[in-house]
């Protein structure tokens, strides 16, 4: 049931992950905010107490995988099992460009961050995601991660040429792949999840606002259905 799950969602203290983490706290769920600044984690967390709401920061830091460890050793230690994973946690770099002009720097953090630190958590998850009755993995995805969209002249995506960030979505989107294959026959379901053009700190622009893109990742954290899907508010993407 509801009221009884944990989920831990990552670079949760504003934007699209607080909202996330406010519709996975208005439905029952214990929620586990992780922030890189602790500071910062537990305002957010406070925001949502204002509200009746039950949520708890914890620092998490994809550059730094001490402090992944240290939360799942706390998880394990205070609740024994993870129902819900939300790997939300994502960087974008604007010295990021086209293949011939994007600075390597750029290109490295945003893989390191959104793609290996997302399987970094996801892999010191996994014993305690086994370990509730079922369970859930969102994967904040992008439509920019999309090889079709990419590759379509007539797309509205196809002009945003940023190889690192696109690139690293496009990884995230071959975790969830892989991972659904691997758990294939357990109650773990995997899922990317493109939550539309968003205005978030990230680039400062979009349609639409971070409480409405929470509503699909959220939906899917509580109630997914499905497996290994890609999917976004108009439905299926293409990979």
């Amino acid at each position: 049931m509801a009221e009884n799950r944990i989920a831990l969602v990552t670079g949760a203290n504003k934007g699209i992950g607080l909202e996330i983490s406010r519709k996975l706290a208005q439905a029952g769920v214990h929620v586990l905010i992780g922030s890189r600044d602790k500071a910062r984690g537990d305002e957010a967390a406070a925001v949502l107490a204002r509200d009746g709401l039950t949520a708890k920061a914890v620092l998490l830091d994809l550059d730094r995988p001490e402090t992944i460890a240290d939360t799942a050793e706390a998880i394990a230690a205070d609740y024994g099992r993870l129902d819900i994973l939300v790997n939300n946690a994502g960087i974008f770099d604007f010295a990021d460009a086209t293949p011939s002009k994007a600075s390597i720097d750029a290109v490295r953090r945003v893989m390191e961050v959104n793609f290996i630190g997302a399987l970094a958590v996801t892999q010191a998850m996994l014993p305690l995601l086994r370990a509730a009755p079922e369970a859930r993995i969102v994967n904040l995805s992008s439509a920019l991660g999309s090889l079709t969209m990419n590759a379509d002249p007539t797309s509205p995506y196809y002009s945003q040429q940023f190889i690192g960030y696109n690139a690293s979505k496009a990884a995230l989107n071959m975790l969830t792949i892989q991972l659904h294959e691997e758990l294939r026959g357990t109650k773990i379901k995997v899922n990317s999840i493109s939550p539309g053009f968003v205005k978030t700190d990230l680039t400062g622009y979009g349609t639409m606002t971070p409480e409405e893109g929470a509503r699909l990742p959220a939906e899917y954290a509580l109630n997914a259905k499905s497996s290994g899907g890609f999917v976004e508010p108009d439905g299926r993407s293409p990979w």
